[in-house]
């Protein structure tokens, strides 16, 4: 193993010394010409939006006839804040040369068929302050997680220095104490590198790799390398977003089977944003947390179970509507502009699910108020339709024969129980929706489930085997929160409400 530790003292980084590309002409084309074209075309076949600039993308690293797509629908995110992103901290796992710890390189620039990109040494200078950092030039000599994301870089940003991490055998708060340091303001972007889960059969991978989401947009580190080979640094993110209250959104979620590849084995791809919430700054959160339509938690009743958080049928009529129309502009099938309401702005979560002929169909939801009410029941709708790994993704003949249900989650209480049975003796069955996690491990069930599991201990046994659980796993670590809906279904609304 190569150790990558030294003290700022002993190294003198060299001086104009460019790391030449290693894998042009093999993860992505060769010519500038050709590349430009493709990285311009991955771009521009990515949706317009008016979400707010990320701080920090999380992008593959396969060939780009792999992960290309999916790698675009992060880096366009960045194209409206061009001119104002001038430094990168690039962070991707070692594939080649075990490291110990994360390493610069010597280099005072990378190449790339585009150009020379600039190494902020100043920015390098302060990491290496940190003693889990040092600097290792063979660790970057043929690393191809960094380099495949300089050309999407050059093309969205045009000018900008980069500060590059080949991240080793780390802890995450290792990982979070050098974004800490290199944070910066809105000139500063951080990139982490990571392709998801490798070689599994085509619907192994989606059940793995949508599991893997979950925990991202929980914001929940402990991910290891079978669900994502750029674990460690994505958990350090994952500890820095917590902390500074940035918002995750999944962008893009596929692998090779999807893209150019067969379904006998195959890697899996995901993007996702992390953008300062509607609370304001990325600086650590204080005070009372919000609630899903915004008050403050003291304005709830203390009661020990929460009355459901909103009993408003225009709401529901608003948030299906939503729903339907974001899954009819993936489809590019017609659907009416849906209302505005006062409540659309303020954070929420919420629970979409698809019923096709009475039969399940996909159920993707937030567990915690992280965005803007209509964002969550949007993404949800999206994720639903097309992400659910026990489905394949929605067909446009399907469109039309498709019930969507909107649930609206109140804020969730921790339970305290010594055994199981103070557990199953708190729960209010039809009524409680709840989230069990150990270690890591995390799955909920909605109120709803108790219509086919009325029991509560068949309710209990069956929400452990969705978290990986065993049936019969007991452990003092294992935690429990309950939470209240209110649920809305297109079945309830007159045509003419939903305006299909």
């Amino acid at each position: 193993m190569e150790f990558c530790f030294a003290s700022p003292a002993s190294v003198r980084l060299c001086m104009d010394v460019l790391r030449p590309a290693a894998v042009a002409g093999f993860f992505y084309p060769g010519s500038a010409a050709a590349l430009a074209g493709d990285v311009g075309r991955f771009v521009a076949a990515v949706r317009a939006t008016d979400e707010p600039t990320p701080k920090a993308i999380v992008v593959p690293h396969a060939g780009y006839v792999y992960s290309g797509p999916v790698a675009a629908s992060a880096y366009a995110r960045l194209a409206a804040a061009g001119e104002r992103i001038r430094r990168v901290v690039l962070l991707g796992p070692a594939h080649r040369v075990a490291v110990r710890g994360l390493a610069v390189p010597e280099a005072t620039a990378f190449a790339t068929p585009l150009g020379d990109v600039e190494v902020d040494a100043e920015a390098v200078a302060r990491a290496l302050t940190l003693p889990q950092v040092g600097v290792s030039a063979s660790a970057h000599a043929q690393e191809h997680s960094l380099e495949v994301q300089l050309p999407f870089l050059q093309v969205v940003l045009g000018e900008f220095r980069v500060v590059p991490f080949v991240v080793g055998a780390a802890t995450a708060d290792e990982v979070a104490a050098v974004l800490d340091l290199l944070w910066g303001g809105p000139e500063t972007l951080i990139v982490v590198s990571t392709d998801l889960s490798h070689y599994h059969r085509y619907d192994d991978a989606r059940a793995i790799d949508r599991g893997t989401v979950e925990q991202v947009l929980a914001l929940t580190p402990g991910l290891d390398h079978e669900q994502a080979c750029g674990a460690t640094p994505l958990n350090g993110l994952l500890l820095c977003a917590r902390r500074r209250a940035l918002v995750p959104e999944l962008l893009d979620l596929r692998n090779s089977g999807d893209t150019a590849g067969d379904r006998a084995r195959v890697v899996g791809y995901a993007a996702f944003a992390f953008a300062a919430g509607a609370g304001g700054p990325t600086q650590a959160p204080t005070g009372r947390r919000p609630s899903p339509l915004g008050r403050p938690e003291g304005e709830y009743r203390s009661a020990q179970h929460e009355a459901s958080p909103v009993s408003d049928r225009d709401l529901g009529g608003v948030l299906l509507r939503h729903a339907r129309a974001a899954i009819a502009e993936r489809l590019d099938a017609p659907a009416r502009l849906p209302p505005v309401h006062a409540a659309l702005a303020d954070p929420g979560a919420t629970f979409v699910t698809l019923t096709q002929r009475g039969e399940l169909r996909g159920c993707i939801g937030s567990l915690e108020p992280r965005r803007r009410l209509d964002v969550d029941v949007r993404e949800n709708a999206v994720a639903a339709a097309f992400l659910d790994p026990r489905f394949s993704p929605l067909r446009r003949h399907e469109f039309d024969a498709v019930v969507v249900e909107v649930s609206l989650l109140g804020r969730s209480e921790p339970l305290a129980f010594d055994d199981e049975a103070e557990l199953l003796a708190q729960l209010l069955p039809g009524r409680d929706g709840l989230i069990i996690e150990h270690q890591g491990r995390r799955a909920t069930f909605l109120p709803q489930v108790w219509d086919a599991l009325p029991a509560p201990e068949d309710f209990l046994v069956a929400l452990k085997r969705k978290a990986g659980l065993a049936a019969d796993f007991r452990s003092p670590g294992l935690t429990a929160r309950r939470y209240t809906v209110t649920k809305w279904t297109e079945a309830e609304f007159t045509f003419d409400e939903v305006q299909r």
